[in-house]
């Protein structure tokens, strides 16, 4: 099954999808949060046959939600409701830090941050067994 991975922003979306087989994450697109969004994702889930949403659940460092959490489980809940499609959430602590890093760990400066960031996300999900979410 393949999944879909949002890192949820107030200005930009990053997405991944996963392979074929739902091991692995990989960046696929940075896209604009805007009136459209909904729609955009809902063409890629249908193209892609995604069979589950993983969005990163955005806390500070003390465990609280920061101000994107809020806005991040509405959306996840909008679009459940719109595609019926199953919506997890995992913690995406520093993932946009760890997506600028390069193989070296030298940091880096790509326009596809978002969607690297995303790819971690989803990949960090995909590496535990899962029950029905």
């Amino acid at each position: 099954m393949r999944h879909l991975g949002i890192d949820f922003g107030t200005k930009k979306v990053g997405l991944a999808l996963s392979d074929e087989a739902g091991v692995m994450g990989f960046p696929h697109a940075v896209v604009k949060n805007d009136e459209g969004l909904l729609l955009r994702l809902t063409t890629l889930i249908e193209t892609e046959r995604v069979g589950r949403i993983v969005i990163g659940e955005s806390l500070n460092s003390s465990g609280n939600d920061n101000p994107v959490a809020e806005a991040a489980r509405v959306f996840g809940e909008a679009l459940k409701a719109h595609t019926n499609i199953p919506v997890a959430y995992e913690m995406e602590a520093f993932s946009t830090q760890e997506a600028r890093r390069d193989f070296e760990g030298n940091r880096t400066n790509t326009g596809e941050l978002d969607a690297s960031a995303a790819a971690l996300i989803l990949t960090s999900y995909l590496s535990r067994p899962h029950d029905n979410d």
